[in-house]
């Protein structure tokens, strides 16, 4: 028999452990994950509380867990299911609280199974599905699955959805010039036109580590504020969610910053996994034209190239990203509906959302800057 179990706090369970399930990727490492909950990013008032589910092994180690989150509303998931719960609330139910499998505010694909063994994977998923029946949740729902992991939750029968991000792949390029080449002359004039506007006048640095000090946590703390207010609001992360990212995993952590003489005027702020640069916020407090590109796309670039990584992943949405050399990729989350009714409506969408993300692909797969033929 396997058991498992619900906690409140990744936290509390041993970094070690953990850490040993998640694949290098730096948005499942418990120190990621604590950072959010020790810095009231999620917990009391935020709409997500930590609700981990682990399996322990007969001395009690962590064999498996689930970064999970019972949640409030559906925001900060960049998965959206707001058409989902409008109709379940019209049809008399209750939609929230639901359960969310992910790492919070982040839509980069990643390990969502945490497992020693993959056979743990059914059970973990069945526990989740037992926590929502046993306690009136409506769904229970896994954004941004690694590719590997999509078939263990497709043959535990959860629902599959699809998307489209832009990531850039790094084909052994040694520099920038490199990647530059493998472009269509008209591209590649505009890509090197705009980062010569967008460097004129600035000073770029790229900061790691123990680099990384706590007026640039200030500064960008500014422009990430700027940014969250826009998009979103109100931002998702406190100030100390920083600095303690700083501390706990600022190996793991790349900020851009450009500088007019002394003064930081904007910022990108990205991560570094095993084999990925995953780009997460960006702010600025002037408009200079093409900074965005330079700081949270060229930069980037540059980055994985020197750091030998095969990949990046700037976030989603965004279009733009696609004349800049980034390519549509599809990524995958999972959906459990425990309402049969529900569960069968939710799948007939879901059918024909992935026809039209299919077709969207395809499209924008040709449209790519790079040379033909």
């Amino acid at each position: 028999m396997i058991e498992a179990r619900v906690g409140s706090s990744v936290g509390e369970l041993l970094a070690a452990e953990w850490d040993a399930l998640g694949g290098g990727n730096p948005f499942m490492r418990h120190a990621f994950l604590s950072a959010l909950e020790d810095s009231d990013s999620v917990g009391p008032g935020t709409g997500w509380s930590a609700a981990p589910i682990t399996i322990s092994s007969g001395d009690g180690t962590l064999i498996a867990a689930l970064p999970a989150y019972l949640k409030a509303h559906s925001q900060g998931e960049y998965v959206f299911d707001h058409a989902w719960s409008e109709a379940w609330e019209r049809a008399g139910g209750s939609y929230y609280p639901k359960l969310q499998i992910a790492a919070p505010f982040t839509p980069a694909s990643g390990p969502r199974l945490l497992l020693a063994d993959e056979a743990l994977g059914l059970p973990l998923l069945r526990a989740a599905e037992q926590l929502c029946e046993a306690n009136g949740l409506s769904s229970a729902h896994a954004t941004f699955i690694e590719a590997a992991q999509v078939p263990l939750f497709e043959a535990a029968g959860w629902l599959l959805r699809s998307d489209i991000q832009f990531h850039w792949e790094n084909r052994g390029y040694v520099c920038f010039e490199d990647f530059l080449a493998a472009l269509s002359s008209r591209k590649r004039k505009a890509i090197r036109k705009e980062r010569a506007a967008a460097q004129e006048g600035m000073t770029i640095k790229a900061l790691r580590g123990a680099e990384i000090l706590p007026e640039h946590w200030d500064a960008f703390w500014v422009f990430y504020q700027d940014t969250g207010a826009r998009k979103w609001g109100h931002p998702y992360l406190t100030r100390e969610a920083f600095t303690l990212l700083g501390e706990r995993m600022g190996e793991h952590i790349l900020l851009v910053l450009a500088f007019d003489g002394e003064a930081p005027i904007a910022g990108a702020l990205n991560f570094i996994g095993r084999d990925a640069l995953y780009g997460r916020y960006w702010g600025a407090t002037v408009d200079k034209p093409f900074l965005h590109f330079e700081l949270c796309y060229y930069q980037a670039i540059d980055a994985a190239i020197a750091l030998g990584l095969s990949r990046v992943e700037a976030g989603a949405q965004g279009g733009h990203k696609l004349a800049r050399g980034y390519e549509p990729v599809q990524t995958w989350s999972a959906h459990y509906i425990v309402h049969p009714g529900f569960r069968e409506a939710v799948s007939e969408f879901l059918t024909r959302e992935r026809a039209g993300v299919a077709s969207d692909q395809l499209y924008l797969g040709e449209r790519t800057p790079f040379k033909k033929g």
